[in-house]
């Protein structure tokens, strides 16, 4: 997504000129578009045209529309964003308060207008547009003597090193002098890694070579964590993903890439952070309920007193239709993290959030225990009888 043209007033009313370029821009863009908005985007519409003997005759032309919001439809499957509303400005083919609906294409330009662009809204547009904050995938493809570090996202592979390094053929040397050539090129690559992969962004790496080249390159990686004490490639150990490829040439990551069972991996992989997180708190409300608490009224109170450490929270609950709802959410967000505390907000695509859904969409693991909340429903609910 670029970002063509950005007008807020201090108040948080204005417009933003967005440029999507890839199919996951449109899954940010109907994070970003709500019912009420108004969006001014390029459109083809079907026109009547009348002659002078009185027969009609109908064209398909394109046009600029800027349309109040009315509802907004994600096709998965197609990465494809229609969005319907009303008219709400002079157009030569559409009547004022006509409805249409506007396909959003790839690279075509189109205009928000939002009466309150709200944190959360302007922190979804800033991540769509910076590929570094999304490419949370990296890759090194490798073979002996050869080797690419790149980040990528869904529409680019981006190319971080190229490490090439002389390794004398089998036979043709003293194997010492072989073995000292193969660490001295596993060093180059596990230091391009280091230099070039932010482990805070980057969720999972993958490593492809043909033969046991990467098998024998992990192996070696680790060894040498383990004796330096490298606290990040220890900590980052289960975000690496080896598989094979026909080369070391980067042109065979699409490949690796294609294989559904790679994707499958890779899809669990990136979401590892969000996954683990869930697994965090389901393991404290089962062990320690009074550090762990759902349901927006719950989660509101633990917040009341800055106890929030972490705060899991579905994307869904921002795309509501209740305004009102809606920014109950965005306060919620801007306060834990004005408290310090954590927040992950979950994609409803993926099976984590498709799990915290089911559990109102909004939870919380606390920094101490909160028994009183608990205790509070239950004298409430005494008081009522």
């Amino acid at each position: 997504m670029k970002l063509i043209h950005k007008e807020i007033d201090k108040d948080g009313r204005g417009k933003m000129v967005l440029l999507p370029d890839e199919g996951e821009d449109m899954w940010h863009t109907y994070n970003i578009v709500m019912e009420g908005d108004r969006l001014r985007a390029s459109t083809i519409r079907k026109v009547q045209q009348a002659s002078v003997t009185g027969s009609s005759t109908s064209s398909r032309v394109r046009t600029t529309i800027t349309i109040q919001v009315e509802a907004i439809t994600f096709d998965t499957g197609a990465c494809m964003l229609r969005v319907k509303g009303r008219n709400v400005e002079e157009n030569q083919y559409i009547k004022m308060g006509a409805y249409h609906t506007v396909d959003l294409e790839l690279n075509r330009k189109f205009t928000i207008f939002k009466e309150q662009w709200d944190s959360v809204t302007i922190e979804r547009v800033e991540t769509a547009c910076d590929p570094a904050a999304h490419a949370d995938l990296a890759a090194v493809v490798m073979q002996e003597g050869l080797a690419f570090v790149c980040l990528i996202t869904s529409a680019m592979t981006v190319d971080r090193a190229k490490i090439v390094y002389n390794i004398p053929k089998k036979g043709k040397a003293d194997d010492t002098q072989r073995k000292k050539a193969i660490t001295k090129y596993y060093d180059q690559v596990m230091t391009a890694i280091l230099r070039h992969l932010n482990f805070d962004v980057v969720k999972a790496v993958v490593i492809a070579s043909p033969g046991f080249v990467k098998d024998q390159f992990f192996d070696h990686m680790m060894k040498n964590a383990v004796q330096t004490d490298n606290k990040l490639l220890l900590e980052n150990k289960s975000k690496f993903v080896l598989v094979h490829s026909s080369s070391g040439f980067k042109h065979s990551l699409r490949e690796v890439l294609e294989d559904p069972a790679v994707a499958m991996r890779l899809s669990d992989t990136k979401a590892a952070g969000e996954t683990k997180a869930l697994q965090q708190f389901m393991t404290l409300l089962a062990s320690d309920p009074d550090r762990a608490y759902y349901g927006i009224k719950h989660v509101e109170r633990a917040n009341d007193s800055q106890a929030i450490e972490t705060l899991l929270v579905s994307d869904t609950l921002f795309r509501s239709k209740d305004l009102p709802e809606r920014q109950r959410y965005v306060r919620l967000v801007d306060s834990v993290k004005e408290n310090g505390g954590e927040v992950r907000i979950f994609s409803s695509l993926h099976v984590s959030g498709e799990q915290l859904d089911q559990m109102t969409g909004v939870a919380a693991l606390l920094r101490f225990p909160m028994p009183e909340i608990e205790e509070e429903d239950h004298s409430l609910d005494s008081d009522s009888e």
